[in-house]
């Protein structure tokens, strides 16, 4: 009777235990929190077009402190929209592929020493688990487990050491190519004033105002696909967007009026 006693006595103590745990999890798990934005290539054109928008309109604004006339602000704009972009493209390109290339490399050597020396390996991985907060009895399962699979305890001891395996699916030259027109398509916004103003005036601050127009369009609704890729506040990442062109945009005018009317470069 006395055993029963204590077993119903010692139920009701953990009871109230187990529901506050539920409770707080049940709270803390009330709204789920939003995903971020998916697709291929959407940090490429989100971060190509980023840049490409402040280059070219620093470049314009350095061009239109200078007053110099709106056929020079069209073609050395376009002329080094071309050449950066093609350059970003190339970039990516170049990045990615090594990326790749030094994973798997990185990936033929950890599988060489997975096959070789693979008791430490295991007592790394199991040290690995055991810091994150793992039991050593769980981490000694979960170790064996992955032993019996070669490629998968690869892949973990390759995670344990801060290196993602390469991913085959992934197209180096793709990137290159979505970051080359995202920064075509997005860098020539700021342009756009100077050709779309042509039939209605010949006043260059009016383009350039134009200008600083699109420039901000472009900038507030590339800030917001940067928010939804990232799960951020959309009017906060619009608002350091234009920010960062602001600045940007500023500082190129400033050191062309500079050139211009302090340091003697005069028409």
């Amino acid at each position: 009777m006395a055993k029963d006693t204590g077993g119903a006595a010692t139920s009701t103590t953990t009871a109230p235990l187990l529901g506050s745990v539920n409770g707080d999890v049940e709270k803390n798990n009330n709204e789920r929190p939003k995903e971020p934005w998916k697709g291929e290539f959407v940090k490429s054109i989100v971060y190509a077009g980023l840049d490409a928008i402040v280059t070219s309109f620093s470049l314009i604004s350095s061009i239109s402190a200078g007053r110099l006339s709106s056929v020079d602000v069209l073609v050395l704009g376009f002329a080094n929209l071309v050449a950066d972009g093609i350059s970003m493209g190339f970039g990516d390109f170049v990045s990615s592929s090594t990326e790749m290339d030094v994973a798997a490399k990185e990936r033929l050597v950890t599988a060489w020493e997975v096959r070789n020396h693979q008791r430490p390996q295991q007592q790394e991985l199991l040290q690995h688990y055991q810091a994150l907060g793992m039991d050593a009895h769980d981490a000694t399962m979960v170790v064996n487990i992955f032993t019996k699979y070669n490629s998968i305890f690869v892949d973990e001891m390759m995670a344990e050491k801060g290196t993602l395996p390469p991913d085959r699916s992934e197209k180096p030259w793709k990137n290159g190519l979505v970051t080359f027109a995202a920064f075509l398509v997005f860098g020539s916004a700021p342009l756009l004033a100077f050709i779309i103003l042509i039939p209605f005036t010949d006043n260059d601050t009016h383009k350039f105002i134009g200008a600083c127009i699109l420039s901000a369009l472009a900038l507030a609704i590339l800030g917001i696909a940067k928010a939804k890729v990232a799960g951020q506040n959309y009017l906060f990442s619009a608002a350091i967007t234009l920010f960062n062109g602001a600045i940007a945009g500023t500082a190129a005018y400033v050191i062309g009026w500079t050139l211009r009317n302090v340091a003697g470069l005069e028409d």
